[in-house]
């Protein structure tokens, strides 16, 4: 791994965000770029919070306000710079002040991995998970994503998750490509299967061959029962630190209307940081 972005609201910083690119840009030498979305159409305040008793905005309000947006920017870049420099990590700054989501993607093309707290909305309302900023980053992004909760912990451990569909192979070669360097990381292959089905690895052999290559100290486990279901409950007792590498968030945009994906579901209810990779 080479180049990562660590998304950054300079209105709601995110100290996760910057915690986990950090870390990992630390252990994989990798170069770190702090992307601030200063989105030209957002502010901290809101438009009828300028409107005074007789309809018109009050200008010397709105200069007060947006001044103090700049000050809380400027300390927002300063307390990134200064978690870089105190890691000892190559670093580099950009400010995008167009349509936050749109300069994002660009970004996202020219990156090995994006990181973003999962809670990250780029407007003044809270939403459930997964908000509406990250799905429309998941549907088009252009590199891998890990979604990071809002308190960092460092993981010690990554769980793959394996369906036998293609999807869920290309998250994993996506994850040992970016953390080849991460050799101490312990890592477990995880299926389900129905009640009815062997416990066999599905593509056992062809499976078990790949994963010798990548990660040849794996281990792989395989539960029974329905996916959704038995995936958050077992991730949701398993008190080691994790990540979990899942397949990619490439449903259109209607389907998903009627079904959740599995990295909706686990965004909702787990606090661990969530690899997902876009395959088209």
């Amino acid at each position: 791994m080479k180049k990562i972005i660590a998304v950054i609201d300079g209105l709601k910083y995110s100290d996760s965000s910057t915690e986990y690119a950090v870390h990992i840009a630390k252990q994989t030498g990798s170069h770190l770029v702090g992307v601030f979305l200063d989105d030209f159409t957002y502010h901290s305040y809101k438009i009828y919070e300028l409107v005074d008793g007789r309809g018109f905005v009050n200008e010397e309000k709105m200069a007060r306000l947006q001044k103090s947006d700049e000050q809380a920017r400027e300390e927002a870049t300063q307390q990134f710079s200064k978690a870089c420099e105190e890691a000892g990590v190559n670093y580099a700054v950009h400010h995008d002040r167009n349509i936050a989501i749109h300069e994002l993607l660009h970004e996202s093309i020219f990156a090995d991995l994006l990181v973003i707290e999962s809670k990250e909305t780029l407007t003044h309302y809270e939403e459930k998970l997964p908000t509406r900023f990250i799905r429309d980053l998941l549907s088009e992004v252009q590199c891998p994503v890990l979604v990071v909760p809002k308190k960092f912990t460092p993981f010690e451990k990554a769980v793959l998750l394996y369906d036998g569909e293609a999807a869920s192979v290309y998250a994993i070669k996506a994850f040992s490509y970016l953390f080849a360097g991460l050799p101490e990381l312990k890592v477990e292959v995880v299926s389900v299967k129905a009640i009815e089905d062997t416990l066999h690895v599905p593509d056992n052999h062809l499976m078990k061959e790949f994963m010798k290559r990548h990660f040849p100290k794996a281990v792989f486990t395989v539960l029974r029962g329905e996916a959704e279901n038995r995936i958050v409950s077992d991730l949701k007792n398993n008190k080691e630190q994790l990540m979990v590498v899942l397949g990619a968030y490439n449903r259109g945009m209607v389907s998903r209307w009627f079904r959740h994906s599995m990295a909706d579901i686990l965004m909702e209810e787990l606090n661990k940081p969530l690899f997902i990779p876009h395959h088209s």
